[in-house]
């Protein structure tokens, strides 16, 4: 139909990685866009709702608009600050 978009979306654990995609209708937003994925149960463990979003590595909010050939990202909360990681990884090669 031309007025449908094909968007992907995008999530990953360090146990499994999903990137589908999804056809919405023009004018869907990024949260419209992650509930017709089926994200959220394929993803139980995780709360899909308080995750951080994005378009092509760029912040968004959950109203933005998307548009064909969009990839919606779903961000996890950082375990570590990379440059804390850095830090332990050098202190752990001087030893």
């Amino acid at each position: 139909m031309p007025d449908d978009l094909s968007v992907e979306v995008v999530l990953a654990t360090p146990q499994r990685q999903v990137l589908l995609t999804v056809n919405v209708k023009a004018g869907a937003s990024v949260g419209d866009v992650i509930a017709s994925s089926g994200l959220e149960s394929q993803f139980s463990d995780l709360a899909v709702a308080d995750l951080a979003v994005g378009i092509w590595g760029k912040r968004v909010s959950r109203d933005s608009a998307v548009n064909a050939g969009d990839r919606v990202e779903l961000y996890r909360p950082l375990v570590v600050d990379p440059r804390e990681a850095r830090r332990q990884r050098a202190r752990a090669e001087e030893r």
